[in-house]
């Protein structure tokens, strides 16, 4: 397929509807309803002659959208990659795994971690939030993956080819998905990552769970919930700058052939912001497939 994108909030749909009429064959790939549908009511949007809720304009802008020929699938995304060739991009979901020429990034930039003692303070000493970057620093280690859903379980299976044991802590949930049994599961609550001194640096040491055990690790994954578009965007190698998607005016990461666009890319936390980021982003995705024709 020609474009990919990931979300279908105001940026995610307003990219497809550009990108489609420019002529590009487009599917939208979307966990469900985002932030946009828990808005009560909108009113500060052109057009609107009463208030909508944000359920109502998210389903019109979908609605929309298919109209127009714009294919959806409801999946999650866990893992974005470039094809073999470095031709296209590869959007990973638990059960497939789809190729395009381009991709736009318009899912959010929500990092959920925990507050718990330890965590934010041993992030980079430790603590990551990316297994495809990070795992290398690990090889024949001990690690752990904090998560208890598909995204949590991918992270887990990336390490295993590096880490001498893998290990998931569903912090006092239930998995919610099937765990092999090379990957050791921990349902106790989590209630302290500890560090030790090395060379001179606090790193991860092991996790203090409720019953008092510490359990060692030198490594620990936080893959909480699912994927946002930052998340997506560190795998592949895109520039981030806290938080946030680092973007050109065309809405171009510097990564080929992606885009991002709406919250991840920081700034106003709007609708008319994100729809216009994702307009620039699906003309200019369109815009690069034709090139590479």
């Amino acid at each position: 397929m020609d474009i990919i994108i990931i979300g279908s909030g105001p940026a995610g749909v307003s990219a497809a509807l550009y990108a489609k009429r420019a002529g590009a064959d487009v599917t939208v790939i979307t966990r469900g309803s985002g932030a946009l549908a828990k808005a009560e009511k909108i009113e500060n949007y052109y057009g609107l002659a009463e208030p909508l809720t944000g359920a109502e304009l998210e389903a019109n802008g979908i609605a929309g959208a298919k109209r127009l020929g714009v294919s959806f699938i409801e999946d999650e995304v866990v893992g974005l990659a470039m094809n073999d060739d470095f031709t296209g991009l590869i959007v990973q979901t638990p059960g497939r795994a789809c190729e395009a020429k381009a991709v736009v990034l318009t899912a959010g930039s929500t990092r959920l971690a925990p507050k718990i003692p330890g965590l934010k303070e041993l992030e980079g000493k430790g603590v990551s939030y990316c297994a495809i970057c990070d795992a290398f620093f690990y090889r024949q280690k001990t690690v752990a993956v904090l998560g208890e859903g598909d995204y949590a379980l991918h992270e887990a299976e990336i390490l295993l080819p590096h880490a001498s044991k893998v290990m998931l802590f569903t912090n006092g949930k239930e998995p919610a998905v099937k765990i092999p049994d090379t990957i050791e599961v921990h349902k106790e609550k989590i209630i302290a990552v500890e560090a030790e001194n090395t060379a001179g640096m606090e790193r991860v040491s092991g996790l203090r769970t409720e019953d008092g055990t510490v359990t060692p690790a030198q490594g620990l994954f936080v893959a909480l919930g699912t994927a946002g578009s930052v998340d997506l965007a560190r795998k592949i190698g895109a520039a981030t700058d806290n938080n946030r998607i680092v973007v050109d005016g065309e809405m171009a990461t510097n990564v080929p052939g992606l885009y991002a666009a709406g919250d991840c890319t920081g700034g106003l936390l709007q609708v008319v912001k994100a729809a216009y980021e994702g307009a620039v982003a699906g003309l200019a995705a369109a815009k690069y497939v034709r090139s590479r024709k």
